[in-house]
C-alpha cells in the first residue's frame, strides 16, 4: 500500500467516526437514547429532580413519581431509601406545563 491509501483510509475512517458521534449527540439531545424513549415525555412519571455528590463514592438522587418525592442514597454497597412520600413542590417546568 502506498502512503496515499493509507492517509485516504485513515481519513475515511476519521470521517465516519466523527459523523457517528455527531447523530449521537443528536439522539442524546433529542431525548431518543434509550428505553426513556419508549414513554412519551407526558406520560412519563418518574423523573430525577436533583442529584448531590455526597463523597467519590456515594450520592444522594431525589426522584419524583407522580407527586410525591422520594430521598435515596446511591453507593457502591447498594442503595438505601432515607425518606419517602415527601410532597412534591411544583417546578418551573411543572408551572410552564400546566
Amino acid at each position: 500500500m502506498e502512503s496515499t491509501e493509507i492517509l485516504r483510509f485513515l481519513a475515511s475512517l476519521i470521517f465516519v467516526l466523527a459523523l457517528m458521534g455527531g447523530l449521537w449527540i443528536l439522539l442524546r439531545k433529542l431525548g431518543l437514547n434509550g428505553p426513556s424513549m419508549m414513554t412519551p415525555v407526558a406520560k412519563r412519571r418518574m423523573k430525577v429532580v436533583e442529584v448531590l455528590p455526597l463523597d467519590p463514592r456515594r450520592k444522594a438522587i431525589l426522584l419524583r413519581r407522580d407527586d410525591t418525592d422520594h430521598l435515596v442514597i446511591l453507593g457502591p454497597s447498594g442503595e438505601t431509601v432515607v425518606e419517602t412520600q415527601i410532597p412534591a413542590k411544583a417546578d418551573e417546568d411543572d408551572k410552564k406545563t400546566v
